[in-house]
């Protein structure tokens, strides 16, 4: 029973937090080239994708006020421009700078041509360009549909027959609440929910197929913010020994490669650099003491499961008469035994 509690815990890695919300505009300063953070990817066959911003005429979202105001304005949108006729190729533009688990993603669409192809759509939950979901619609196929790609590999679609205008700005939707997948056209949800396990988590991006020529605007997402499981140990920990004054974890993340503390008893301490101290301490695998008036600080080298140094923690407790070394140690040692038994590696910490 302790085995199997122990593998679930590992597994949940993070914690939910209230809803946040993303606007992913795109800029006059984007004409011309593709925008940071978005990554082109293919999946399938075929030679590179051209994904660019470009100005095209996007009617507003909602209808105007008076008569006389203008139906449409020059705006910057993402485009696919490639027209290579490869029929098992989809080009991807994957929003490369987080993954989310839960969110409503949400973006208007318009398919402008395509001989083999005319297809636009939006891939999620993407863990590579081989494994994700889509939502697709096609102009020629005039077809909604949902399915995913495993290995590879596409799944049966799922989806109904209902015209899609080639050349009309439409609305695509898909709202992911653990394995519960909704999927709405123009606001309309016309596939039944699905269920599916194969992705909890993963990215979020662009798609089409073959030689399809499609532009985006408009992609909003309301999404649950992933927290690092570090925060998750040094609430863990505080409420096993409340007596302890301070903690904090130092790591080092993809975007901030400097050790920095990702977890800490008192949030505003979080991104604070590391010291000489703790970087000696993941460097060399030694433990640091310290003491300041009333208390002592102890920082000690959190190994992964390999018993390499991959982290620091930094524990302050109150001291007390003969309070020694030795017994400051001892003090703190469960702390870090507790935050190494959760975890495998230092990707553990702040995924």
């Amino acid at each position: 029973m302790m085995r199997w509690c122990l593998i679930l815990f590992l597994t949940v890695s993070t914690l939910w937090l209230p809803a946040a919300e993303r606007q992913l505009e795109f800029k006059l300063d984007d004409v011309q080239q593709l925008p940071k953070p978005y990554r082109a990817a293919l999946t399938g066959t075929g030679g590179p994708t051209a994904w660019k911003v470009i100005l095209d005429e996007v009617p507003p979202i909602l209808p105007p006020i008076t008569p006389n105001a203008r139906p449409a304005t020059k705006r910057p949108v993402l485009a696919q421009l490639s027209k290579e006729l490869a029929d098992e190729r989809f080009p991807l533009c994957i929003l490369d700078d987080e993954v989310f688990g839960d969110f409503t993603f949400t973006t208007r669409f318009k398919i402008v041509s395509g001989v083999l192809e005319q297809m636009a759509g939006v891939a999620f939950r993407i863990r590579d360009e081989t494994n994700y979901y889509v939502l697709r619609a096609s102009a020629m196929g005039n077809n909604l549909r949902f399915y995913k790609f495993v290995d590879g590999v596409r799944s049966q679609p799922v989806g109904p027959e209902l015209p899609i205008k080639k050349g009309d700005w439409h609305e695509l939707s898909v709202q992911c609440v653990g394995n519960t997948i909704r999927c709405k056209l123009d606001g309309k949800q016309v596939i039944p929910t699905i269920n599916d396990n194969s992705f909890t988590e993963g990215k979020l991006g662009f798609w089409t197929k073959s030689d399809s020529i499609s532009y985006f605007t408009d992609a909003s997402l309301l999404y649950t913010p992933r927290e690092p499981f570090a925060k998750n140990l040094v609430r863990e920990a505080l409420r096993r020994y409340p007596r302890v004054r301070g903690l904090k974890v130092y790591a080092r993340t993809a975007s901030k490669p400097e050790l920095h503390v990702v977890a800490a008893a008192n949030e505003k301490d979080l991104g604070q650099i590391a010291g000489a101290a703790e970087k000696d301490v993941v460097s060399n695998d030694h433990i640091y003491f310290g003491k300041e008036k009333d208390v002592v600080i102890v920082t000690l080298p959190l190994r992964d499961r390999n018993g390499e140094a991959v982290a620091a923690i930094t524990v302050s407790m109150q001291a007390f008469y003969g309070q020694t070394e030795q017994n400051a140690i001892a003090r703190a040692l469960p702390i870090l035994k507790l935050m190494e038994s959760r975890i495998r590696s230092a990707s553990d910490l702040v995924e």
